[in-house]
């Protein structure tokens, strides 16, 4: 049971070095099965990464009511719906980046200024509307940003990924927060030139086969 508390506690102490998070900021999750019951794993409130231990990560059941000894994520509601509406989604991440966090600040969408958008589902990253933090409305808005999308700002707050595992969700959160500092400091210089909707149609295109290598190679 605690090999996979342990790598949950092992991608969440890496969000701070990688200047994705700060304190206890922010929340990872990922898909589990205990004692028989599917739910998911989930980073306890307010409590620092770096004091965690596998008996501190809360098991929460789809019915949304946990079993341990802390308290899950204020924002554990996003985590689940996303789990329930994305089958696809086997760990969700959500940081205070501070790029992303500025971008969100401005309510903006992240458009087609780099072909790596793509990397995220769309031609664009949409920022949610706002909603006050755990509440379900926030996640509503989350999910509705998150169509089509791996990917999404939450106005005035953060960002929010979700990958195949918590390592993938680390790194598509590490690329985000990659864009959002090009998008910012590209705008400092004034509106940066847009790729066509034809090229990014091209380039969704090639995502759909991005890093599955051959086997046989």
């Amino acid at each position: 049971m605690s090999e996979p508390r342990r790598e949950l506690i092992d991608v969440a102490r890496r969000m701070a070095p990688a200047r994705l998070n700060q304190g206890a900021a922010g929340n990872l999750s990922a898909r589990a099965r205990e004692n028989g019951e599917d739910g998911y794993l989930i980073t306890p409130s307010g409590m620092d990464y770096d004091t965690l231990t596998p008996e501190d990560i809360v098991f929460m059941r789809f019915d949304g009511t946990p079993e341990g000894r802390r308290k899950p994520s204020s924002e554990w509601r996003f985590h689940q719906d996303v789990y329930v509406e994305r089958p696809e989604a086997g760990a969700v991440l959500h940081a205070h980046a501070p790029f992303a966090t500025s971008l969100a600040c401005l309510r903006r969408d992240l458009p087609p200024f780099h072909y790596m958008i793509a990397r995220f589902g769309g031609d664009t990253i949409r920022c949610a509307e706002y909603a006050t933090f755990g509440t379900q409305a926030l996640s509503r808005n989350a999910l509705a940003a998150l169509r089509e999308r791996c990917a999404c700002l939450l106005a005035n707050h953060g960002l929010l990924v979700f990958g195949r595992t918590p390592g993938r969700a680390f790194a598509l959160a590490v690329e985000f927060e990659a864009l959002c500092e090009q998008y910012w400091r590209a705008c400092q210089l004034g509106p940066p030139a847009l790729l066509p909707p034809e090229e990014m149609r091209i380039v969704l295109a090639k995502f759909a086969a991005y890093g599955q290598q051959d086997p046989a190679a």
